[in-house]
């Protein structure tokens, strides 16, 4: 991987996680402090600087074996076939397993419905070519073979994968539609959250378009550009349009009896990896969406 003009001076685990995109920041340290990445055969310390013109080479170690168990959890399987499998995933359902939540994730009902998953994310993450937050719903597609992990990856890296979510957001919008196009990085006063900045950070595109105006809300449709961590709700918040229910980028207080954001990935449309052939799938809004419109004054209302 050779560091372009524009890339000079970038922490190399930055640099790294900007070009890897299906491997996280925290594997690519582990990467690091392993000595699997090298410039010119000797390996590099995480903390250090790129230089445009340098190229590096990542060594990633086939994933080890691990005792993330089958569990028969329901699935809301939308699409299915040999290759891809796309999820409907119910809000306060992880992803994949972590400190904290070693059992009952996404990955472990994966691991009981399917006989076989990509390896390239390893052993805790199989499959999972993107993610999205515990406390987000809606839909994730899942590789069972590592041809199909690649040709995804390279669609998300491309922004051929198109991803569209639909939220609730504090406050009226007058425009019916935008674009935010600001950086996002870790967040310099709390690295627990991420931040509109140009430290250390990577380019962000989030397109929205109001569905409905309700008396201080408004209902949003958004497509991803980008896939950074985050990335929506931290764009609505700096644009002061915090999620409704998001307590760590909006307000600190629940609001309308909701403790998590109002955020729902509704439609997929990638480039199918063995066809070459355009798959959407789409899944409604769910019970909790709903109630919360219901609970909403029309604007003119």
């Amino acid at each position: 991987m050779t560091v372009l003009c524009e890339e000079n001076g970038l922490r190399v685990d930055s640099f790294l996680a900007g070009v890897l995109e299906e491997l996280s920041r925290s594997q690519i340290q582990r990467l690091l402090e392993g000595g699997h990445v090298r410039l010119r055969g000797q390996p590099v310390k995480k903390n250090a600087k790129t230089t445009a013109g340098e190229t590096y080479e990542v060594d990633v170690p086939a994933p080890q074996e691990i005792g993330i168990l089958p569990e028969d959890i329901p699935l809301d399987v939308v699409y299915e076939d040999g290759d891809v499998i796309v999820i409907n995933k119910p809000k306060g359902l992880v992803v994949h397993p972590a400190a904290g939540h070693w059992s009952g994730t996404l990955v472990n009902a994966l691991l009981y419905h399917c006989k076989d998953l990509s390896g390239i994310n390893g052993a805790l993450r199989p499959g999972i070519v993107h993610r999205i937050d515990k406390d987000t719903s809606g839909l994730l597609i899942v590789a069972k073979n590592d041809f199909a992990h690649q040709a995804l990856a390279a669609q998300l890296k491309d922004h051929t994968l198109a991803r569209t979510y639909e939220a609730v957001v504090c406050g009226g919008i007058r425009e019916d539609r935008g674009t935010i196009d600001a950086p996002i990085g870790r967040c310099p006063a709390d690295r627990k959250k991420m931040a509109v900045t140009e430290k250390n950070s990577r380019e962000a595109v989030t397109h929205w378009e109001v569905v409905a105006r309700y008396r201080g809300y408004t209902h949003l449709r958004l497509r991803l550009e980008t896939g950074r961590t985050h990335q929506i709700r931290v764009h609505l918040a700096w644009q002061n349009h915090p999620i409704l229910g998001d307590t760590v980028y909006g307000h600190k207080k629940p609001e309308l009896g909701l403790d998590s954001q109002c955020l729902h990935a509704k439609e997929l449309t990638f480039v199918h990896p063995r066809t070459g052939q355009p798959v959407t799938v789409s899944c409604p809004l769910p019970d909790y969406f709903l109630e919360i419109l219901g609970k909403l004054r029309p604007e003119n209302g």
